[in-house]
């Protein structure tokens, strides 16, 4: 259950008062990725903290400051009845890589999924990020025949 006692911190839900941390840290990605950030706080208030979420965030927070999040959006593969969550976003801090904060958003991201009865997790990555697509793979993601690199992982729903 969430939240998660983790050796850096705490991963929980993101509340509205996260808003601009979160633009903070999604701005870093932005930059990362060489694009503009043009989300705006109202933007991120609608889209993750209305009465019915387009996005659900988890973060994690180590001695009272964000260091990374997972932002999730839903996906279905509706001839099955099968709903899945992707796992559109996760980053995290330069300073906090290889601390555990991506492995433990990817577990509170599956608790998530779970919760919203979903039966699979993805992911999907450039296809020069090598580094990314085997973190993938030994987090326990299967790589898909797909371009750019997706990678699924089924849940105990």
């Amino acid at each position: 259950m969430l939240p998660l006692k983790t050796d850096f911190g705490l991963i929980r839900e993101a509340q509205p008062s996260d808003a601009d941390c979160l633009l903070h840290l999604i701005g870093q990605l932005a930059a990362h990725h060489a694009d503009t950030q043009t989300l705006s706080r109202d933007d991120l208030l609608r889209d993750a903290f209305s009465e019915a979420p387009w996005i659900h965030v988890m973060v994690a927070e180590t001695d009272g400051r964000l260091v990374g999040y997972a932002a999730l959006c839903g996906l279905i593969q509706l001839q099955f009845g099968a709903r899945g969550m992707d796992m559109h976003h996760l980053f995290t801090e330069a300073a906090f890589c290889g601390r555990g904060v991506g492995r433990g958003l990817i577990q509170a991201s599956r608790i998530k999924a779970v919760s919203l009865s979903c039966r699979y997790l993805a992911v999907g990555t450039h296809p020069d990020n090598l580094d990314a697509q085997g973190f993938y793979v030994a987090a326990g993601f299967v790589r898909k025949d797909a371009f750019p690199p997706r990678f699924s992982m089924l849940l105990d729903a």
